[in-house]
């Protein structure tokens, strides 16, 4: 398909879209385990796991602020990309030698620089490549792709662990995917365009201009709120583990989960170009704080399973929204403009994960739950008067 194509998604979002699958089925191998991991062979604690998501998140941030802006650069953003999706495969097997949940905190944090490198140039070469009619579909497809691999991955990981294979042997394993990824993005990366193309006639028109100061910061601020908001997705894990879920389940219900979140994404992102990313994104926080009340309650575990898989519609509302927002918001330099949402989002990510895992463990797993759904329910009007000004399709 021709990416001069307005309907058409690009053979570069296809790719892209590849790459993501098999990196991701190499992450997941790794992180539906990383609770027992931790809590189980190294005795760790659930303020552990909170500071796991929080501190690699932090350090994410802090690479995609200046990440963001290296790829606006002209022949920056395809290096970037491949360094790093490289780090993280280089590094996420190395997690399985820790004998201290620290160490595995500070492994994790080695491959989100990984991530912080690549995800600002990936999302904005993205950006570049795609129609604005169909960039909803062109990143609900990147994140069905990315979806679709933690699917594979949490099987894999779920089938070693049913053939008696241990937790570290695992996360070792998941070197294999991982480097496939690499392979294909080498490809990818031949082909595909390094920057920004000449505007079409609409876009020239239009003379787009990024927002800036207020314009710009509230939208994103009222976004980052309701991604910190939600619960670190490993106390998820641990709450499933505390209704009766057992520790060799988790792995399967993680790749249910992203079956979910797989065929919800495209969906999504169409929605998204239809109705507009605002309705959107308010559906989602609203759907994700009805999810976390009803999993704070004493639920059976085949009721809590099913509750858990509906929390995957929350990626498909949302994900492909917030890259189309930042996309709209800083048109011009839009690595910039990602790189400032996402690390504005990973720089509170560290207290609200340490918060939440402190209330997990000094109260209970239903206060934690219940306190996310309520910043998610207070948060929600917020954003529908932070957004009004977007352009609805």
């Amino acid at each position: 398909m021709s990416e001069g194509n307005q309907t058409a998604l690009p053979g570069t979002v296809k790719g892209l879209s590849a790459v993501s699958l098999f990196n991701d089925f190499a992450s997941e191998m790794v992180y539906p385990v990383l609770p027992a991991f931790i809590t189980g062979t190294l005795g760790g604690s659930a303020a552990w796991l909170g500071a796991l998501d929080g501190a690699a998140d932090l350090t994410a941030s802090l690479v995609r602020w200046i990440s963001g802006r290296l790829a606006d650069r002209p022949g920056w953003a395809k290096p970037l990309i491949l360094v790093g999706y490289g780090t993280a495969v280089l590094i996420r097997p190395v997690i399985a030698v820790a004998s201290a949940a620290w160490q595995v905190i500070g492994f994790r944090v080695i491959d989100r620089i990984g991530k912080g490198l690549r995800s600002p140039a990936r999302d904005a070469m993205i950006t570049w490549v795609t129609p604005e009619p169909v960039r909803g579909r062109a990143f609900g497809f990147q994140r069905a792709a990315d979806h679709f691999g933690a699917v594979l991955g949490s099987l894999a990981a779920w089938a070693l662990l049913r053939s008696s294979v241990d937790v570290r042997s695992v996360i070792g394993i998941s070197a294999v995917p991982g480097l496939v990824a690499v392979l294909v993005l080498a490809v990818v990366l031949r082909g595909a365009t390094g920057r920004r193309p000449i505007a079409s006639p609409g876009e020239q028109a239009r003379k787009p201009v990024d927002a800036a100061g207020t314009k710009y910061w509230v939208p994103v601020l009222v976004l980052v709120l309701l991604t910190v908001g939600r619960l670190p997705e490993t106390l998820l894990l641990l709450r499933l583990q505390d209704l009766g879920v057992p520790v060799v389940t988790i792995p399967l219900a993680w790749a249910a989960l992203h079956v979910v979140r797989t065929g919800s994404s495209y969906p999504g992102g169409w929605l998204a170009d239809r109705i507009g990313v605002r309705g959107a994104l308010a559906g989602g926080a609203l759907l994700y704080a009805a999810v976390v009340f009803v999993l704070a309650g004493a639920l059976g575990t085949t009721a809590a399973l099913l509750v858990f898989l509906a929390y995957g519609f929350v990626a498909g509302l949302s994900e492909p929204a917030e890259r189309v927002v930042i996309g709209r918001l800083a048109p011009v330099r839009i690595g910039r403009g990602f790189g400032a949402y996402q690390a504005s989002a990973g720089f509170a990510a560290l207290p609200a994960g340490l918060l939440f895992g402190e209330v997990y463990k000094m109260w209970s797993g239903p206060a934690a739950l219940m306190g996310s759904a309520a910043v998610l329910v207070l948060a929600t009007p917020l954003w529908l008067w932070a957004g009004r000004r977007l352009t609805v399709p």
